[in-house]
């Protein structure tokens, strides 16, 4: 992506790796690289991931509008709000087939950049229309070693912010684009809930119900993760006879893998994650690797957990993502953790100083100083307070 961003045109909108761009294209290069290591935050009824589509998307459009870093803030909330709102309404029908993420990010896109660029009601309602029928992303992606999920992230924001353009312009879009005869539920959401869309509307923003990772992983493996690491210092001395991990039946549909060949397969595999956490203990980014994936302890280990899918943790998803583990032993002894709460969701949310932390590391990761990860953290933080968008942006470079 940074290749392919040095291609692309200038402009006045930085993206992470340097370059200044259009606003529409810095929006498609952060949005591609919010994803790569699957550890972008969560909404779990609409099983999504906003801010890589919705934060990209607005900070472009702040900084190609010189916007405050309130009303950068303001559009965030309003961007959430609109791709959640019309995640949670698709039903389960569509996550079968299509990336939540990006069918509905397009939604949040345009309404973050209409919020900065101050549309008016009838512009809006053209700028959603318009971002709908760009709706798209096949999840063929996830059964093969693929970049396509970045893809999927980065033209959502894109697709957005340029609709919410166009209707600067009076350019206009179906007004019934989710509910028409031929529109996004018609064509895409076989058990759309479409009642779901405005439910508690006059409610708390749907924002305070995100969800952070802690784990480089899908989210589908973090509950069997956080039982394993409840476990681990009763069992990583022991000779363990077999692993069960009972969870949600989209869990076991998604991440049931016990020879993951690739990193991208490894953090989609219940097998490993609970593996290489009874034998490395909390996981980092390297225990998901390539060279994780062929390591023959762990491999080893990998073979002797059997997944199931359990009837009333599936009745409790997506409102609840639960696993319970189960670790038997040469001796015939066993113990057990349920966890009805993956660690980083709001009713077991990860503290403050543990997302910088979470921050400092994937900025690290990514060729950051410590240094330079450290004033990101502090100039996000400050966008509450005093703190201004290119203060934050300048960093980025």
């Amino acid at each position: 992506m940074r290749e392919f961003a040095a291609t692309m045109p200038g402009g006045r909108c930085r993206s992470f790796g340097g370059a200044l761009l259009a606003g529409r294209d810095a929006a498609l290069v952060n949005g591609a690289l919010g994803n790569v290591l699957e550890m972008d935050d969560l909404y779990r009824t609409a099983l999504l991931h906003p801010a890589p589509v919705v934060v990209p998307a607005a900070l472009a459009m702040a900084e190609e509008t010189g916007a405050s870093a309130e009303n950068l803030l303001d559009a965030v909330v309003r961007g959430y709000e609109a791709m959640i709102r019309v995640g949670r309404s698709v039903g389960p029908a569509h996550y079968r087939h299509f990336h939540n993420t990006a069918t509905c990010g397009v939604f949040g896109s345009a309404a973050a950049a209409g919020s900065l660029l101050g549309l008016d009601e009838d512009q809006l309602v053209n700028a959603i229309g318009n971002a709908g029928t760009q709706a798209s992303g096949f999840w063929q992606c996830r059964l093969e070693d693929t970049m396509s999920k970045q893809l999927h992230n980065g033209r959502a924001a894109q697709s957005g912010l340029i609709a919410a353009q166009l209707a600067m312009h009076q350019f206009t879009g179906a007004q019934q684009i989710l509910e028409g005869p031929l529109g996004f539920y018609a064509g895409m959401c076989p058990d759309a809930s479409p009642e779901l869309l405005l439910q508690g509307a006059e409610g708390p923003w749907l924002i305070h119900g995100t969800s952070f990772k802690p784990w480089p992983a899908c989210r589908h493996t973090h509950p069997a993760i956080d039982a394993v690491l409840a476990l681990r210092d009763s069992a990583r001395t022991r000779h363990v006879s077999r692993i069960v991990i009972e969870t949600f039946a989209d869990a076991v549909r998604i991440c049931d893998n016990r020879d993951p060949r690739t990193s991208v397969e490894a953090k989609f595999s219940l097998q490993h994650a609970a593996a290489t956490v009874l034998l490395r203990g909390a996981p980092i980014l390297e225990n998901f690797d390539a060279a994780a994936a062929a390591d023959p302890v762990i491999a080893g280990l990998r073979r002797k957990v059997e997944v199931q899918a359990n009837e009333t943790l599936s009745r409790a998803y997506p409102a609840r993502f639960g696993a319970s583990v189960r670790i038997e032993f040469a001796d015939g002894s066993a113990i057990q953790q349920a966890v009805s709460d993956a660690l980083g969701d709001p009713e077991n949310p990860l503290t403050e100083s543990a997302l910088a932390g979470k921050a400092r590391m994937l900025l690290g990761s990514a060729g950051y100083a410590a240094s330079a990860a450290d004033d990101i953290v502090r100039a996000a933080f400050a966008l509450t307070g005093s703190g201004q968008v290119g203060s934050l942006t300048q960093l980025m470079k």
